[in-house]
């Protein structure tokens, strides 16, 4: 311990060259974190002297004020950081701020970062973050004094290479400064300005007052927002924090305020921003939300706290319980990580489910703007689509201006009815135009519409609701339908046996190999016709999800539904078989089948075919 006493070099534990080169090179993506790693080491520093003060009735200077203290000297190149935290003896001196560079630091890291050692087993030790200083520093000087009455101060001094140096020191107030002589090329790092500049954006929050400057200015807000009780908090102020946080001046949708206890620690204020897109001079370019720890910013865009669907989520989450890596930069893939997720995402869609119930405008704008965010979730194979199921919004064929829920649909269904219809289309117009909505039409029965491309997608991962399966209304069988008392009118009367068969076999012979079958319906109500794809073939969304991806689906071709009681159909029953209009009639009728299915059909044929029909008639 003399050669600490005696500024006498004293060599590292570690290679401290290769140390450095992984911290300042590998680690470090921002220079300006230095200064938040100094800052948070002072904060640590008077956090724990608040600890001792519980057990220890006698202090080093019990009434000196505990906070930070940053100053800089441009003409000497020189930044001050000063606290009256904890204080270190030079015993405490040297072993903290060599503890980074102990045997086998680098095998330690590598070790780390291919998971095969736990990063945090390092963390909350003073050197980690200590020696981000080095970045931009030709030295640095520590001087201490600790909160042990009987302790001397002492001084810490290393230019970051081989060895560092150890020795009494004069100071008389309890705590710690931290000097640093600033490289040429950094020395913005001396200006107040951009000093200020990095308080606010990563220790804004730090929970002791920091000061700057000669004038002694707080630079920090202390108090963090999200970490006061929900009920002390105005509108007004969330607004106002939101505008700050997203430079965005249209106030948002709604907002979620947290403080959980349980299964781990997190504060959080989370907005639902009024646009999915983000303004001009937004700061939603990334998408991610504000990780702090303890108050101090860990990671200004965080993807790792919600879901890929929920993306759109601005906001801040603030946790005592995150474990960081080295430099802070990142947090590692962890239990506690993946608590933190799951948490926040089911407070997330808690806060949706309540907004649908309690404020049903507010919600149907959120529905317009992030449906298909919440449908991506669905659709998402890994992500649990069950809470999801209950906020989904639909148009359909009996409420088309309005969004229903899938309670709202089962509620107003017969009784009979163990099926949830649903009918995909290329629009909403397009689909309620559908023939295959016809029969449910005419019995009153309700049909949801799904035109977003990513409804086929998310259809792959639902098949029922509340013990109701989920049913093309193309394909699937209809609940038994109430008789008939009214005999049909004359004109609705059906074709007889020879006509029928005729008019299947004229349509057979004309489509040949392009339908699988022709037979007649009793489905159709106002169309001469619909395209239906076999049962033992791909479903209609599997082949609409083909169709988006631009893949190749080998699909059975369709049948081909014929309404014997279309007045179409009637009239060509009537032409001879050697009729050669009923050929160019069969080839629009089937053209116009496909058009309504969504299919591709050739432009110039149907034109000319069209134009030929249009001669005849005129003949």
């Amino acid at each position: 311990m003399s050669d600490m006493n005696s500024n006498n070099p004293v060599p590292f534990k570690a290679e401290t060259h290769q140390l450095l080169e992984i911290l300042i090179h590998s680690l470090y993506t921002e220079r300006e974190v230095f200064l938040r790693e100094l800052i948070s080491n002072a904060s640590d520093a008077l956090t724990r002297l608040n600890f001792e003060t519980l057990t220890k009735r006698e202090i080093q200077d019990p009434e000196l004020e505990l906070g930070i203290w940053i100053t800089a000297d441009p003409d000497a190149k020189t930044l001050t950081i000063r606290d009256t935290g904890l204080g270190m003896t030079a015993a405490e001196l040297a072993e903290n701020l060599g503890t980074i560079a102990h045997s086998g630091a680098r095998a330690f890291l590598e070790a780390a970062r291919s998971g095969e050692a736990k990063v945090e087993d390092i963390i909350g030790q003073f050197g980690v973050g200590f020696y981000s200083a080095f970045m931009v520093a030709d030295w640095i000087r520590v001087t201490s004094r600790s909160f042990q009455p009987e302790a001397a101060p002492a001084v810490w001094f290393s230019t970051g290479a081989d060895t560092f140096t150890v020795g009494p020191a004069e100071k008389n107030e309890r705590g710690t400064e931290v000097i640093l002589r600033v490289k040429d090329e950094y020395l913005e790092f001396c200006k107040e300005e951009r000093i200020r500049q990095i308080i606010k954006r990563h220790s804004d929050f730090v929970p002791f007052p920091i000061y700057v400057g000669e004038n002694k200015e707080q630079a920090n807000r202390q108090t963090a927002l999200w970490r006061q009780q929900p009920r002390q908090v105005q509108e007004k102020d969330y607004q106002d924090y939101y505008r700050q946080l997203t430079l965005e001046f249209e106030p948002p949708l709604s907002w979620l305020h947290l403080s959980v206890d349980a299964p781990v620690q997190v504060y959080a204020l989370l907005y639902i921003p009024a646009s999915a897109e983000p303004g001009i001079v937004s700061t939603r370019k990334t998408d991610g939300l504000r990780l702090y720890a303890r108050k101090v910013l860990i990671q200004e865009y965080c993807k790792d706290l919600l879901p890929q669907y929920l993306r759109f989520m601005a906001g801040v989450v603030d946790s005592e319980d995150l474990p960081l890596n080295v430099s802070r930069e990142s947090v590692q893939s962890n239990r506690t990580m993946g608590q933190l997720k799951k948490l926040l995402t089911s407070k997330v869609l808690d806060h949706f489910a309540s907004l649908a119930k309690d404020h049903s405008d507010t919600y149907t704008k959120f529905w317009t703007v992030y449906g298909s965010f919440l449908k991506e979730g669905i659709a998402t194979p890994k992500e649990n689509s069950e809470p999801l199921l209950p906020l989904l919004r639909f148009h359909s064929l009996n409420h088309p201006q309005d969004w229903i829920s899938f309670d709202q649909y089962l509620d107003n269904i017969p009784a009979e009815q163990n099926q949830i219809y649903y009918l995909l289309g290329d629009s909403e117009m397009a689909a309620l135009h559908s023939p295959h909505l016809e029969a449910f039409r005419s019995r009153g029965l309700d049909v949801l519409i799904l035109a977003d491309p990513i409804d086929s997608f998310a259809l792959l991962n639902v098949t029922q609701y509340r013990d109701h399966t989920l049913a093309d209304a193309a394909t699937a069988d209809l609940p038994a339908a109430p008789e008939k008392t009214e005999k049909p009118a004359e004109a609705e009367k059906l074709m007889d046996e020879a006509q029928s068969e005729s008019i299947l076999q004229r349509f057979k012979t004309v489509l040949t190999d392009r339908i699988s079958d022709a037979r007649l319906s009793d489905r159709l109500v106002e169309s001469p016709v619909r395209l239906v794809q076999p049962k033992e073939g791909p479903s209609a969304e599997i082949q609409r999800v083909y169709r988006i991806l631009q893949k190749d689906l080998d699909t059975p071709k369709p049948v081909l539904e014929i309404n014997p009681s279309h007045p179409i159909i009637q009239a060509l029953a009537r032409l001879g078989q050697d009729d050669v209009s009923a050929s160019l009639m069969v080839e629009q009728i089937f053209a116009n089948a496909q058009i309504m299915e969504g299919l591709p059909v050739e432009p110039s044929q149907m034109v000319d075919r069209i134009q030929q029909i249009i001669l005849k008639a005129l003949k």
